[in-house]
């Protein structure tokens, strides 16, 4: 089988050059080390912890669901490198990234799928779908679960298990490298990322599922810790298992929490645990949301969690400039430079980014005082035209506006406003 480069096709519409089939190349001597180690690990909390079980903790939910939504929310705008800098064009791809990138579901649903991939199992995998010469019409996500990456000699393969669906039959696919969009996270060993589940997850999120369970079944036994029963005498074996099954059948569950309890021949009741204040289970359970936060480097304020203050500043502005530069900056990045790479591999013609504007913008206030700073004020050349602030608040531009202030009395935009 040929090299992975070594065919071209005719130039499409993006001018670039495609591979004359996405069947990968022969995979030679390849080992797969991405399921070796913590394959036999038991988790800890006698509790198991994978997808399903670690977003029934409210706190991961929060963290997953934040992140990709916030990313899903975003801009991410084609543009094409110029002698000057680059300028927005119109291009398919836009569509795709930002709209619908496959007929079974749209962009927003898209990308959180990809980036709860990547947060909970440390891989996010999105086939391209390539048409010879129309170049890429679509874009699939597959599950992690579902891919095996190997090595090969031209590179990476990905092996994707059929997926479950009925009515459907599907066979097995391997899929190159260049027709795979493959986002790492954290702990890459040249294969896959590291999974949050199997490692920073298991202990974190395995303890707040075990102190779920254990309030759980704290309140289904009416809210009374464990105790024990002393009867007067020597009851029989007979007698004493009578004795357990009348009290729980009259007693055990929450409807029957505060029905009395009537004790005769001498029976006493003596306490055995603490109760749940006691064995520190609420600071417990608000350490594991402050955990979590750490691992996926959300702001516990931002899931609901304000015990602690923040140090990000007061207000909005300062909480979502500070959330996009330390918590969503890692992995746009990576998104970017992934699809960069992988949408237009034989020209550096074009690039994407995602456009962070909407969420670190601040109040009314503060941007009318930043545009009047921008355009230029008090004799003081700009920076800003007033169509550019214009376009970035969404308004249409206006005539003269595209003139940049040069601070001097004469300028035709001096006295132009934002249009606010």
């Amino acid at each position: 089988m040929m090299g992975l480069f070594s065919k071209k096709r005719k130039p499409g519409r993006y001018d670039i050059d495609l591979p004359a089939s996405s069947e990968a190349p022969t995979v030679k001597n390849a080992v797969d080390y991405s399921n070796i180690f913590g394959l036999f690990s038991t988790p800890n909390a006698g509790v198991t912890v994978n997808e399903n079980t670690a977003m029934q903790v409210s706190a991961v939910y929060a963290c997953v669901s934040l992140i990709g939504g916030a990313i899903s929310s975003m801009p991410l705008p084609v543009y094409q490198r110029t002698a000057d800098g680059r300028k927005k064009v119109d291009n398919d791809v836009w569509w795709l990234l930002n709209e619908q990138p496959s007929p079974m579901y749209s962009a927003a649903v898209f990308w959180e799928a990809m980036v709860g991939s990547l947060l909970l199992h440390g891989d996010a995998f999105a086939r391209i779908i390539r048409s010879g010469s129309s170049g890429i019409i679509g874009f699939e996500w597959i599950h992690s679960a579902r891919v095996t990456v190997r090595s090969s000699t031209d590179g990476l393969v990905y092996i994707v298990q059929p997926n479950v669906l009925p009515f459907k039959q599907e066979e097995q696919k391997t899929i190159s490298a260049m027709d795979m969009i493959h986002i790492a996270g954290p702990g890459f060993n040249g294969l896959r990322g590291m999974s949050q589940i199997r490692y920073v997850l298991r202990n974190s999120a395995g303890i707040a599922l075990a102190a779920d369970q254990y309030s759980a079944a704290f309140f289904e036994n009416g809210a009374r810790p464990d105790f024990a029963v002393e009867l007067a005498g020597s009851p029989t074996p007979e007698q004493q298992e009578m004795m357990r099954k009348s009290w729980m059948e009259r007693y055990q569950g929450v409807g029957r929490a505060h029905t009395p309890a009537l004790l005769t021949n001498g029976a006493k009741v003596h306490e055995l645990t603490l109760n749940a204040e006691d064995s520190q289970l609420l600071t417990t359970r608000q350490f594991q949301v402050e955990d979590i936060c750490r691992i996926f480097g959300t702001p516990p304020f931002m899931v609901g969690h304000t015990q602690t203050t923040t140090s990000w500043g007061s207000g909005v502005e300062s909480m979502g400039i500070g959330f996009v530069k330390y918590t969503l900056a890692r992995h746009l990045t990576k998104i970017e430079q992934e699809l960069n790479r992988k949408i237009w591999p034989f020209t550096k013609k074009y690039l994407v980014e995602f456009n962070t504007a909407g969420l670190e913008r601040g109040d009314y206030k503060t941007r009318q005082e930043g545009y009047r700073v921008g355009i230029g004020r008090a004799g003081e050349p700009g920076w800003l035209t007033v169509n550019e602030v214009r376009r970035i608040e969404n308004m249409p531009p206006v005539e003269g506006g595209d003139q940049l202030n040069t601070g001097t009395t004469n300028d035709p935009t001096t006295a132009q406003t934002a249009g606010a």
